[in-house]
Order: C-alpha cells, then sequence, then structure tokens
C-alpha cells in the first residue's frame, strides 16, 4: 500500500495498518522515497481488493474530487471538492512535485496518505500537505501528490527499496529573457551549466560547464557554459522543468539534449545516470 512519508518517518516502533473491518497489521516498509514524500508497504491479509489507478495526466481544473482520511482521527471521512489547479509545489524538504494536484476538498491533519480520488472512484492523488498559513487546518488549499507520479517509481521501490532516480549531472542555473540580453545568449531563456559532475551523464555526452566567474546581484556565477534549452523537444526554462522530465524517467534512459554552445545550438543523445543520494 501507498502512503506519505512522513506518515510512517520515525516510526521505530512497528507500523500499524487498521482496515475498515476495524482488524490491526503489522506493516513492513518495502521502500521509501523521501523526495516525493512516498512510502510503500506491505500487510498480510487476506481478501484484500486494490484501487484502480487512474491516469493524472487526464485530469482537468474543475473536475470533482474526493479525499478519503482520518482527519483529527475521524476514522472514514470523506470531502468533496474540484481540482483548482495542477501545479508544481515543494515538499517540506524544499524538493519539487511536479503537477500536484491542488483541491479545495477539505484536507486536514490525519488525511495524509490517504486517497483522492475521482468521481468514477478512481486514485488520481495521494493527498499530502496543505496551505494552512500556519493554522493546522484546511484553508482550502490542500495539495496530493498525482499518482503517476507514484506509478513511475513503484517498480523500484519494489525491487531497490528506493528511487534509482535519474539525473543529467549538473549544477545548473536559471536564466530569463533580461539577463539573457545582458550576457547576450542566443536565446531568450535556459538553464545554463554552471559545472558538470565527475563522472556524471553530462560529462560523459560532452556538455560543459562554465569557465568564467561573475555575479547577479550577490550571487556568483560560472559564464561560458552550455544553456540547455530543450531536452526531448521540451522547452528548458528554469531547473524545475528539468526535474519534471526526470520524474517520467529512469536511470539508463536515453534523451535528446538541445544546447546553445555560444550562439550555434547542438543536439546531442544523453544516456541518464542515477542521481546521487545523502
Amino acid at each position: 500500500m501507498l502512503t506519505n512519508y512522513h506518515v510512517i518517518e520515525g516510526a521505530n516502533r512497528g507500523i500499524q495498518v487498521m482496515l475498515s473491518n476495524k482488524k490491526t497489521y503489522t506493516a513492513k516498509v518495502i521502500g521509501t522515497d523521501r523526495a516525493h514524500d512516498l512510502a510503500l508497504l506491505q500487510i498480510s491479509a487476506p481478501n484484500l481488493s486494490p484501487v484502480t489507478l487512474a491516469n493524472s495526466a487526464e485530469l482537468a481544473v474543475g473536475q470533482e474530487v474526493y479525499a478519503i482520511g482520518n482527519p483529527f482521527g475521524l476514522n472514514g471521512t470523506m470531502t468533496r471538492g474540484i481540482i483548482s489547479s495542477i501545479r508544481s509545489i515543494k515538499t517540506g524538504d524544499g524538493a519539487p512535485i511536479e503537477d500536484a494536484i491542488q483541491t479545495d476538498a477539505a484536507i486536514n491533519p490525519g488525511n495524509s496518505g490517504g486517497p483522492l480520488l475521482n468521481s468514477h472512484g478512481e486514485v488520481i492523488g495521494i493527498n499530502t500537505m496543505i496551505a494552512s498559513n500556519g493554522a493546522e487546518q484546511s484553508s482550502g488549499i490542500g495539495f496530493a501528490i498525482p499518482i503517476n507520479t507514484a506509478k513511475a517509481v513503484l517498480a523500484d521501490l519494489t525491487r531497490y527499496g528506493r528511487v534509482k532516480r535519474p539525473s543529467l549531472g549538473i549544477v545548473s542555473y536559471a536564466i530569463g529573457p533580461d539577463l539573457a540580453e545582458q550576457m547576450g545568449l542566443a536565446a531568450d531563456s535556459g538553464v545554463l551549466i554552471q559545472r558538470v559532475l565527475p563522472g556524471g551523464a553530462a560529462e560523459r555526452a560532452g556538455l560543459r560547464g562554465g569557465n568564467e566567474q561573475a555575479y547577479v546581484g550577490n550571487t556568483p556565477i560560472m559564464l561560458g557554459g552550455d544553456l540547455i534549452v530543450a531536452i526531448d523537444g521540451q522547452q528548458i526554462t528554469d531547473p524545475q522543468d528539468i526535474s519534471g522530465i526526470m520524474d517520467k524517467h529512469q536511470a539508463g534512459d536515453t534523451i535528446s539534449v538541445t544546447i546553445l554552445r555560444g550562439r550555434r545550438q547542438i543536439t546531442l543523445k544523453l544516456i541518464l545516470g542515477e542521481a546521487k543520494t545523502t
């Protein structure tokens, strides 16, 4: 079963799962993905019926949704709302979650890890956090991890107990129109490679980092590196665009990276490496 990582984090005395029939089972942690706030658990219980996982790429703003959870300990609570937006958010650890589902369905402490359902009873997301301006209760702005994000990492969680997250192997800096004009770049925006990590995918593909230090305000940046403008034909304007593409791939996949080297546009094939974890 899928839940949030923050729900089971620090559970040193074991994890207990209570089903709707009030029977309790000890759960085993199969794998965790802290970056996306996901955890995969296993229990030994008979006659379980799996829920149907929908395709969260097909969601639309205004679509009716239902959240199920145990807000403030009130077991088996369902709330109803709509999809308010599809947007990029950051977890408590600062990791980006692309295409997160924003909803006005009431989500409160105790809803975390519960399903967000469409009108057919299919799971479209996993309820994970609220925007509450400091108050620990619903303000009508809740978020769910899109179920496609969870489906993309399930195989790794099951096989390895962790996610072998793909990586370009770069340190980068987002370039907007104003800065691009000041730097005399041949594009309005993109991601400037500050440096390539030794042994990483970018280095193996021949991408180049900067070689001249400058400052944007008080922030040091390196100039002279390749400017990434597209990956697999999708425009890249900031590192979050890259993170969203990485969510759809696995380490070992081959992608096409379009760069500007000076004023020359080049497209290179790159085999994604595995992100280093600490």
